[in-house]
């Protein structure tokens, strides 16, 4: 290849040194390239990779004569458009244009240049936007140019962030994007082709364009990728995920920050090579020049630039897939270890989304739920790392760790790899401790996996690297030098459901100076899918603190709830327990009490699965005690329940109707245990407006039912027959809920009911919305009473959906 120069360090680990040249060079040395890549008959050898990134050739060297008239008239055209002569020869030859099977095509990275079809990278970082603003103004740039001062890292470590702005969510009714500091949606138009590679929209475009979108500017990928590019952390928890069947699947999303992730890593090449060749002339002119300049500064310790977590192979499938479709045609003319990584991450004969869609119809046929088909009806192993890395040509997958551009990966996956850092010293997880770009996509079922996982590996991104691994300090920039790299990550968290874990995720584990949003949503609830008539009970339980509140609920069912259900001659009562750790601890005072039950978690063996639900349903034990991961990864149609009790509320919001709908006989009910910690998990069962009122309360709730008879409290004033004053709502007060009784129940149409209870004896009933209505004409929730005497006596307490 000519003369070499020296060892090449920065974002590669070098397997060579001294191997490659680059991409600038000088006068002389262009000239010993262009002959060389005139006579050069390999695809794979210097034509492709000694390209000139800016410079404008005013000749070449004399060629075949057969073939002058052709290579002068396109040279002419090259050179109207500032395109380098080796890219002329490479047109010229066509041969293989996109083979990469030469080692060193194969070591290659950002050393070499973009291909000459790619306009935008020809001219490097000038042409850095589609819409063309100024380098400057690039949200990159000043996110990667600003430097952190001592104090300023100080005060993000301990700050409180403040959300001070709220903007509607288009697109998704009762929800709004809110954030910290300026709101800077006011002031960006989101339809100007802000800060994108020009090729990379415009494939982006036809792309949307050919799945049959329509005004592209205004959709929502469109407004989450000025999101993403703002750099600033954001955490979408209202995403309707792929499993979920019956609505249009939201994709925008997902395009949107794989559209992020790709305009970073391009972004961050160009910078590279530019700077590249600016280091170049500084060796031939002023080596004691380059020392201060601080523009070189363009690289972290290494290459990798973005981690996407996300919990099976068929998800990561689903985003390789996507990515692949989403990069332009010039940057993947070859696709290495493609078939590999179906095999490893796909199922076998579907590849395409007419096989998945033919997949799914055969998968109705199932006893599961639709959502349950969708989502393990593909590889649903957890345990994988992969790494992808982009050339001028071609993508590469299973590419070595510290030569990709991004990591695409699971927790235990990724955790596994922590953990032979302890058993192995040789060993190390380096390559992440330069990411910028964290995604963590189907938080909610990596929650379901084991959210200690995610939150290990999320605390060794950014750490500093134990190894130099062939790094040019001179090139690292200073606020990675200086230990602030987590201070610049962006971390990008999208799930179908907001929990704490992802709050104190979000909180504490995302610093990024630049700031935060986050989608603030309001529910209506899943009480109307509901089918049967069931008595819904709500039991509040109080604590005074978040870090006492697993105790305080294994306190209040030890002592109100379980001798009650000791006591009870009926069987057929589950108890969902969402924790596996309180799952142990209710499963360890069970056996000290010899209580009859029998359980079902997503440790138990098949055998004993088959043998406790046989159990239960015999009646050959009255308790059944079932997890909801359990549930999550098998979901069993249980027989035989009788009375459901709910010893907290599931975090998958469908969970609960699907649980009440399996409730057997006439008497079937349903109590819930909550607090105003639960707030997150019951406002998705209730309704948001029900769940704020309800957690709010200062009442204590009574004890639970027995044989079926709803809770009662005793009257706030003396027994009297009249209906009791109507006093403030109290929302935690035990109400029973469900569906529109059969025809034979006891109804009232045109009766009126006054206040907040019914009387009955020398107890009240309450109604916990504290509202006077008349039955025919509420469409809501209606009181069921039978009208007696002079006065109201309940016969039965129900809210009906009218």
């Amino acid at each position: 290849m000519g003369k070499q120069f020296g060892k090449k360090t920065g974002f590669k680990r070098p397997k060579n040194p001294g191997k490659f040249k680059l991409s600038r060079c000088s006068k002389k040395n262009r000239r010993e390239e262009e002959e060389k890549i005139v006579h050069s008959t390999s695809p794979g050898s210097s034509g492709e990779l000694s390209e000139e990134e800016n410079g404008n050739l005013s000749s070449v060297k004399e060629i075949d004569n057969e073939e002058t008239s052709k290579y002068d008239e396109l040279l002419n055209m090259l050179r109207s458009s500032s395109k380098p002569v080796a890219d002329a020869n490479k047109q010229r030859q066509g041969q293989e244009e996109g083979k990469t099977g030469t080692k060193q095509d194969r070591d290659d990275g950002y050393e070499s240049s973009d291909d000459g079809e790619d306009e935008e990278h020809d001219s490097g970082t000038d042409d850095e936007s589609a819409a063309g603003p100024s380098v400057t103004e690039s949200p990159f740039n000043k996110h990667f140019t600003h430097i952190l001062s001592k104090e300023e890292v100080d005060n993000f470590s301990a700050k409180k962030w403040k959300y001070e702005w709220k903007v509607p969510a288009s697109g998704m009714s009762n929800c709004r994007w809110v954030g910290t500091g300026e709101c800077f949606l006011k002031d960006v138009d989101v339809n100007a082709d802000h800060d994108i590679k020009p090729k990379l929209y415009q494939h982006w475009l036809d792309t949307y364009k050919t799945s049959g979108g329509n005004d592209f500017h205004s959709s929502k990928q469109r407004f989450f990728f000025t999101l993403c590019n703002s750099y600033r952390d954001i955490m979408h928890c209202n995403r309707k995920p792929f499993y979920i069947r019956g609505s249009e699947e939201d994709s925008s999303t997902m395009d949107a920050y794989i559209m992020h992730c790709l305009n970073h890593v391009f972004k961050t090449r160009d910078l590279v090579i530019k700077n590249d060749a600016k280091a170049a002339k500084f060796r031939e002119n002023d080596k004691n020049a380059m020392l201060n300049d601080d523009s070189l500064r363009d690289q972290g310790y290494t290459r990798p630039k973005v981690l996407i977590m996300l919990p099976f192979k068929s998800t990561a499938l689903r985003v390789v897939k996507r990515l692949i479709q989403l990069t332009p045609s010039a940057h993947k003319a070859n696709i290495e270890h493609l078939d590999r990584f179906y095999n490893d991450f796909g199922t076998k004969g579907i590849e395409d989304d007419e096989e998945e869609n033919e997949a799914f119809a055969n998968s109705q046929k199932s006893s599961k739920p639709s959502d349950f088909q969708s989502l393990f009806g593909g590889n649903s192993k957890d345990d994988f790392v992969v790494g992808i890395k982009f050339t001028r040509r071609s993508i590469k997958l299973y590419s070595d760790f510290y030569s990709s551009d991004i990591i695409i990966a699971s927790a235990l996956g990724f955790c596994a790899k922590i953990d032979q850092i302890e058993r192995d010293k040789g060993k190390d997880v380096d390559y992440i401790s330069s990411i910028e770009v964290l995604v963590i996509d189907y938080a909610e079922v990596i929650a379901m996996q084991n959210w200690v996982h995610l939150v290990k590996v999320v605390k060794h991104v950014n750490l500093m690297p134990s190894k130099q691994h062939g790094t040019d300090i001179m090139r690292i920039r200073h606020w990675c030098l200086d230990g602030y790299t987590r201070f610049y990550r962006q971390t990008i968290l999208l799930s179908s459901y907001l929990n704490p874990d992802m709050n104190a995720l979000f909180n504490h584990q995302c610093v990024n100076y630049r700031g935060k949003v986050k989608l603030e949503c309001e529910y209506k609830g899943v009480l109307p899918k509901v089918q049967l008539q069931v008595q819904q009970i709500y039991q509040r339980f109080g604590s005074d603190s978040v870090t006492e509140i697993n105790d305080a609920r294994l306190d209040y069912f030890l002592k109100k709830v379980f001798p009650k259900l000791q006591e009870s001659t009926q069987g057929g009562i589950m108890i969902f327990i969402s924790s596996y750790f309180d799952f142990v601890r209710i499963r360890n005072f069970m056996k000290s009490q010899d209580a009859s039950f029998c359980m079902l978690s997503e440790y138990t063996e098949s055998s004993d699965i088959s043998r406790a639900r046989l159990w239960f349903f015999e009646g050959k034990k009255k308790i059944m005690l079932y997890t909801e991961r359990m549930h999550f990864y098998h979901r069993y149609k249980i027989r035989g329940i009788k009375n459901l009790f709910f010893y907290s509320l599931p975090e998958r919001k469908d969970f609960y109707p699907e649980l009440l709908n399996m409730l057997e006989g006439d008497d079937a009910t349903a109590t819930t245990l909550f607090s105003r910690f639960d707030q997150l998990r019951l406002e998705r069962i209730v309704g948001t407006a029900n769940a704020k009122r309800m957690v709010k309360s200062e009442k204590d709730v009574p004890s639970p039912p027995g044989d079926g008879e709803p809770p009662t409290r005793d009257p706030p004033s003396a027994a009297t027959d009249q209906p009791n004053p109507p006093p403030t709502p109290r929302p935690s007060t035990s109400t029973s809920s469900g569906r529109r009784p059969p025809s034979t129940s006891p109804t009232v149409t045109g009766c009126r009911v006054d206040g907040v209870g019914v009387r009955r004896g020398a107890q009240t009933i309450c109604n916990p919305f504290g509202c006077i209505f008349e039955i025919a004409s509420w469409r809501g929730l209606a009181w069921t009473v039978h009208e007696r005497g002079g006065g109201l006596e309940r016969s039965a307490i129900r809210w009906l959906q009218i």
